[in-house]
């Protein structure tokens, strides 16, 4: 009887059929086949767990092994083949997509602020994403999924597989690069989302996205008009998710965390702006047009994302953090 098997991958989904006797080596291939991955991980079940069938050995059948992989749902993350010169291209063909930038500690922050919000018998608080330049896939995932740990994984596909449905609107002059190369490239854990992927996001889950910049408390909304609303908060080069602890509940202890809200709640959105206008007091925030960046790699020094794009473009190191 075959074995088949579905694929979500950066290029779409797929269906393998393998033949009865096919070895761990057939599945492996047939993979990279379909997705044009020639390196990748492998995650199934859920919450996704790494699947990994080389340790049974290349040449094992796959029918002498404890996997269960006939009508398994597999997602496939594509992995950086480690030849500089492919990922040099990668980043060179989108000078304006977002790079790897790594803001410095901000001490000022010591305890993250709270705001009572009495009427809604809780209060807000600030949930801090960690900086791995998947930040916005966690502050969503976060807010969305039950397994937020896992989150840069099922959104990073979600957002490839909505590109590869709709060409025609994720096209290269709105992504800067081809869909097919967009989609490898956001598939990598260290390609920063922005607007695309909160605009895909917001409209994959069915809600509004209302990123709130510390900056200048502007607030930005994706897919504005659906009746649920998370809140993220966009400090430059990096986001967080904002949260309502119940009254009862220490605001240190998140398992009671609501961060789904009803989207024609001000007083929440208010709140939330509250919030960050204390961020903004304590200079929770990157002014990305003037803030001194070095490069990583080869420790340049310049000013701005600008730079740092002219610079990426020259050399295709894609590596920056804040300098102090």
């Amino acid at each position: 009887m075959p074995i088949r098997v579905r694929l979500r991958a950066p290029n779409g989904q797929h269906t393998l059929s393998l033949d009865d006797n096919a070895a761990v080596s057939d599945l492996l291939s047939s993979i990279s086949d379909k997705t044009e991955l020639p390196l990748f991980e492998l995650k199934w079940n859920h919450p996704p767990q790494p699947l990994d069938p080389s340790l049974y050995g290349m040449t094992t059948l796959l029918k002498d092994t404890d996997l269960k992989l006939n009508g398994a749902s597999i997602i496939v993350i594509a992995h950086a083949t480690g030849d500089p010169s492919e990922r040099r291209q990668d980043e060179e063909q989108s000078q304006s997509a977002p790079l790897s930038l790594q803001r410095k500690q901000i001490s000022a922050l010591k305890d993250t602020p709270e705001v009572p919000v009495p009427d809604r018998g809780g209060t807000i608080v600030l949930r801090v994403m960690p900086d791995d330049n998947s930040c916005m896939f966690r502050a969503v995932g976060s807010a969305v999924l039950t397994d937020s740990l896992d989150s840069m994984t099922e959104l990073r596909s979600l957002v490839a597989q909505a590109i590869q449905r709709d060409p025609e609107q994720y096209n290269e002059a709105i992504l800067q690069r081809s869909p097919d190369e967009y989609c490898k490239w956001i598939s990598y854990s260290d390609s920063w989302g922005g607007g695309i992927e909160l605009s895909i996001l917001s409209q994959e889950f069915d809600i509004e996205i209302a990123s709130i910049n510390v900056q200048d408390n502007r607030v930005d909304r994706f897919n504005e008009g659906r009746p649920r609303r998370c809140i993220l908060v966009y400090s430059g080069i990096h986001y967080d998710t904002i949260a309502l602890v119940p009254h009862g509940i220490s605001p240190k202890d998140p398992e009671h965390d609501i961060k789904l809200f009803d989207a024609h709640d001000n007083i929440i959105l208010e709140a939330a702006r509250e919030l960050c206008g204390q961020l903004q007091k304590a200079h929770y925030f990157t002014d990305t047009q003037k803030f001194d960046i070095k490069c990583n790699k080869c420790g340049w020094k310049g000013r701005g994302e600008q730079g740092a794009v002219q610079h990426a473009a020259e050399t295709g190191h894609s590596d920056f953090g804040e300098a102090s």
